[in-house]
């Protein structure tokens, strides 16, 4: 009995442990949320045309644990992380160019910016392309 009272107390000690070794800070480091600025809500996008996708860097932390962005096209909640517009970019860099590509028309689409974490834009529209008849 006296072999598994030990070994519980050592087990509780080494929990303790971990759970204090867990509490301790890595690194000093913040997460960068950029408000997206464009697309705005209202904005038309056409499918084949080139945008630029905006946010702001104005308030950017000294640390930032990530800085790579990057965007994606989000409709219904539902994000399309399998094919992003954009990636790898520096998130300081305040915007960057896409694509619009070619999906279902509709006005309830959103871009969604990944960095430290997920910022997404105003609810807007994409249309098809005009095609010269």
């Amino acid at each position: 009995m006296f072999k598994s009272v030990m070994q519980l107390s050592l087990f509780s000690f080494l929990l303790s442990l971990l759970a204090f070794a867990y509490a301790l800070p890595v690194a000093i480091r913040d997460v960068f949320v950029p408000p997206v600025t464009s697309p705005t809500t209202g904005t038309v996008w056409t499918v084949g045309s080139q945008q630029n996708v905006t946010w702001d860097t104005s308030n950017a932390p000294a640390q930032i644990t990530n800085k790579k962005g990057q965007v994606v096209l989000a409709k219904d909640g539902r994000l399309d992380i399998e094919n992003p517009l954009a990636s790898d970019f520096d998130i300081l860099q305040g915007w960057v160019t896409v694509t619009v590509p070619d999906v279902t028309p509709d006005i309830d689409y959103t871009i969604v910016l990944f960095g430290d974490s997920g910022n997404d834009s105003g609810v807007f529209a994409i249309m098809p392309s005009v095609q010269a008849v």
